[in-house]
């Protein structure tokens, strides 16, 4: 074999296992299931944490998609509502329950063990409760505020970038528990990753900028708006449990996606 056909083969696998390593991602993180050519090795799962992004650009694409449709028939109000059941079927609800668990341990416990059993459960307690319903509420209340053609530009923008977010916390945090959903996923991710899943995640932004369908003013509020809560979090739950767990991660792509949102409502309406 020529030294070109072997760099070029190689290449080739590659740019395969990058592929792989995408749909077991989407598999992972939402309802899609991946191809029967994929196949799956379990040290697959923990590189698979680079494309947490580009799986937000997919639920982007996808709920962004229902908004532009549902918007041309209902009023806009209606048009979100079903954009967000969309997202949410999409995904699982999986971020969501992460945010109701983490609230819960977060409300409810007095020490990191404590926390971390309270996460375990399965139960909704009155903390994950009230903290889910605000969430959704917030949600919808800003999305519905923003001018009619920026939601879908916010949609697109804000899922990659807030997880993005959560890859950070993989990035720089521990796992804080023993074993769990996302352990397989919690292995220490390099700083080459993690550039990959921040190109990821900037991709669209910059994108839609370039065409001029979002400002640098709605961009630079949104995501100040979006490092803040990151850190915020990030600092509650190195205080209370010693690092993240895999409901730490949904819940901060929560709270990220949502005051990306604010900060561009803030800019767009002043």
């Amino acid at each position: 074999m020529s030294l070109a056909a072997h760099l070029s083969s190689r290449l080739i696998n590659r740019c395969i296992y990058q592929l792989r390593l995408f749909f077991i991602a989407l598999q992972f993180f939402t309802r899609v299931p991946a191809p029967r050519w994929v196949g799956f090795e379990p040290d697959w799962l923990r590189h698979a944490a680079r494309y947490f992004p580009a799986v937000g650009m997919v639920v982007g694409v996808v709920t962004a998609g229902v908004y532009v449709l549902s918007v041309r028939i209902w009023p806009q109000p209606v048009a979100v509502l079903l954009s967000m059941i969309a997202g949410i079927y999409l995904t699982g609800a999986f971020h969501e329950d992460g945010l109701a668990d983490t609230c819960d341990g977060l409300g409810g416990g007095n020490t990191p063990q404590r926390v971390l059993e309270i996460m375990h459960d399965s139960r909704l307690g009155a903390y994950g409760a009230i903290g889910i319903s605000l969430m959704l509420v917030l949600k919808f209340v800003v999305l519905s505020s923003l001018p009619s053609y920026a939601v879908a530009m916010a949609l697109l923008a804000a899922h990659p970038l807030s997880r993005l977010a959560s890859t950070a916390l993989i990035w720089r945090l521990l796992y804080a528990k023993a074993d769990g959903k996302a352990k397989p996923l919690a292995q220490a991710m390099s700083t080459l990753e993690f550039c990959i899943a921040t190109f990821t995640a900037i991709l669209p932004v910059a994108v839609m900028y370039a065409v001029g369908w979002l400002s640098w003013q709605a961009i630079v509020a949104g995501s100040i708006a979006m490092v803040v809560g990151t850190l915020w979090l990030a600092g509650i739950f190195l205080r209370r449990i010693g690092g993240y767990t895999g409901d730490c991660l949904g819940a901060l792509q929560q709270v990220a996606e949502v005051v990306f949102y604010l900060g561009l409502l803030a800019v767009i309406t002043h």
